[in-house]
């Protein structure tokens, strides 16, 4: 069957396995990170829905399946965590805002694959990569302790009561702000204020007291802190059913792996404790409205530019996170099957998913390695396999979301354990004592930064100091090539294949300067010193054959070399100037400027010719015969 209306139907039947394989794997991870995002499990559902479908319909990678990752998890409940902090705790003014931002990092994403960012990503350090994914990883597995045990801050009343007096302190502050504004705060006069505090009830203290603890039970280092108070607390029917849940995924793949293991836990557990213990016996993942998810337009009326601007950075993190998240599963892809995937497309496509996702309620998503590979092992092999996906996962939610939201809570954090153990790089870790110290420290700070401050801090700072580490290992490299010595001396230092002829007949007083490899900041200051060293001589021969580059700080550190020298009375011989560099000598007039045109040859052949006719002419050279 050919291609109608742009689609490829001659792979119709293995695309509708792959697809429906794809979409059954995605639905336990979609459910789960949508809890853990902040937001509730039907906003995982709703973006795996989008962002597959459109995803895979605009994206550059024929087979990728698309929707909520790890990674991007993590980063969205930060932002959901913030933002709601701001709205004193209350989501649903908050979503708005949300929403505002996981739209923004969409938009943010198509536009970095229109102006081509795509073909950029491969270039970000493994050791980068490497220790922002194993502290994704980290991050899952410690803020899934809580729900493991099957506590909850927020409904522990003696933790809650301990914000009391922090509440009424804030309340208090609301007021007199109010007041401020309303040009009615008189210091001798605090009547009106006394009447406002005095309409404050004990139920307003309590959601301030909420939403302060809820924030204090947020991230790493805050579950952590938690851990005693939950070991005192322990839900031993959620502890086992999570528990329970890990077993059967681990233990059903050696079994089968023709049955995804993580549907298999969710479907087994859930039944199992609907019959066992009843609806009311434990603690399920809340309501997934039943019909097509509502088109969320407050988005563009409900949101504050105050609340969300402080997350412009931030979405733009997201967004670059997520382009990283897609084309490393695209790579895989094409590993797989053979292909070559477009970068900029796929950044489109996956900017128009979560743009979508987002103006329906949903959670931000990334290319999934795992759908991926499943998708193409189940036989999927064009767009129309992760469309497919999409639209089993909204006839899911359509027929099945009622029945969905059945699903024990603990099942979703015992799945999430098996996410945050799964993420983690192993491979670079087991490399740790292979590798060069500069690229464990790299790894490992990006891990403890990932974790403990931040994630976008951490992956910024970790392309700082690999950035500045790479430059130093380049520099060291062009200075142990790039080699300065008399002509007579070459014999002992390995001359160019051209220069053994004329090594016998030339003195003391001419020196070649090798240079080998890129001309750029982190070199710059080394060849000036170089040059610098140099003995009493009449000539310097620069050899550019082997320069691809010149950067900006290496042309002024060839400038400055270049006047340092003339002001010597030393000629300066340029051997081979071409492309890149020639342009930027021309460009800045250090050619002919500086170095007169004849003085610049364009193999060293004339350059011997040159210097022979030259030494003849100069009787202040010696010359050796």
């Amino acid at each position: 069957m050919k291609k109608i209306f742009g689609f490829d139907f001659s792979n119709l039947r293995g695309d509708i396995f792959g697809g429906i394989t794809a979409g059954i794997v995605a639905l336990p991870l979609a459910l789960a990170f949508g809890l853990q995002s902040g937001l509730e499990a039907s906003a995982g559902l709703y973006g795996a829905i989008f962002i597959s479908f459109f995803a895979a319909l605009f994206g550059g990678t024929s087979t990728q399946i698309s929707g909520p990752t790890a990674p991007m998890t993590a980063v969205s409940m930060i932002i959901i965590a913030g933002i709601v902090t701001a709205n004193d705790g209350d989501l649903d003014k908050a979503l708005p805002s949300i929403l505002m931002v996981f739209l923004l990092a969409g938009l943010i994403q198509v536009l970095m694959g229109l102006l081509k960012l795509g073909m950029y990503i491969r270039y970000i350090p493994y050791p980068v990569v490497s220790g922002f994914m194993t502290g994704i990883g980290v991050i899952i597995l410690i803020t899934q302790i809580l729900p493991m045990m099957g506590y909850y801050p927020t409904e522990d009343q003696v933790f809650v009561n301990q914000y009391k007096p922090q509440a009424e302190e804030v309340i208090l502050k609301k007021i007199l702000k109010e007041e401020a504004a309303e040009d009615i705060l008189v210091l001798e006069d605090f009547k009106e204020t006394i009447a406002r505090a005095e309409k404050i009830t004990q139920e307003d203290i309590m959601k301030e007291a909420n939403a302060l603890a809820q924030k204090d039970a947020k991230g790493v280092v805050n579950s952590l802190q938690l851990v005693p108070k939950a070991l005192k607390n322990i839900n031993y029917t959620d502890l086992i059913l999570g528990l329970l849940t890990i077993f059967i995924i681990y233990g059903f793949k050696r079994v089968t792996k023709a049955i995804p293991s993580t549907l298999v836990a969710l479907v087994a557990v859930s039944i199992g404790a609907l019959f066992v213990l009843g609806e009311g016996g434990y603690r399920a993942i809340g309501e997934i409205p039943s019909g097509f998810p509502a088109l969320r337009l407050d988005i563009f009326s409900g949101f504050s530019l105050g609340q969300i601007q402080p997350y412009i950075i931030t979405a733009i993190s997201l967004a670059a996170l997520g382009a990283i998240d897609s084309l490393l599963t695209s790579v895989v892809a094409d590993n797989m099957t053979k292909t070559k995937h477009n970068p900029n497309k796929e950044l489109v496509g996956q900017g128009i998913g979560n743009s979508i996702a987002a103006l329906f309620g949903g959670i931000p998503g990334a290319g999934a390695t795992i759908r991926t590979v499943v998708n193409i092992d189940s036989g999927g092999k064009t767009k129309i396999s992760g469309m497919i996906a999409g639209i089993l996962l909204l006839g899911i939610l359509l027929l099945l979301g009622p029945t969905a939201s059945k699903i024990p809570a603990a099942v979703l954090a015992g799945i999430l354990v098996t996410v945050g153990i799964g993420v983690m790089d192993y491979k670079g870790l087991k490399a740790i004592r292979q590798l060069p110290i500069s690229e464990v420290f790299i790894m490992l700070l990006v891990l403890v930064l990932t974790v403990f401050i931040g994630l976008v801090k951490a992956v910024l700072i970790g392309m700082v100091i690999a950035s500045v580490m790479f430059m130093k290992k380049i520099s060291d490299v062009v200075e142990d090539r790039t080699k300065s010595a008399p002509l007579k001396e070459f014999s002992r230092e390995m001359p160019w294949i051209d220069e053994g002829d004329i090594i016998d007949r030339i003195g003391n007083k001419v020196y070649i300067k090798h240079l080998d490899g890129p001309l750029f900041f982190g070199f710059a200051s080394r060849f000036q010193d170089m040059i610098k060293a140099l003995p009493e001589l009449e000539v310097v021969i620069i050899r550019m054959d082997k320069v691809p580059y010149v950067d900006q700080s290496g042309l002024y550190a060839m400038e400055d070399a270049v006047m340092d020298l003339q002001a010597q009375d030393i000629i300066i011989v340029f051997n081979d100037l071409h492309g890149q560099p020639r342009d930027m000598f021309e460009r800045f007039n250090l050619v002919p400027g500086l170095v007169d045109e004849k003085y610049c040859f364009p193999d060293f052949k004339s350059t011997s010719n040159w210097l022979s006719k030259h030494l003849k002419s100069d009787k202040r050279i010696k010359i050796s015969v």
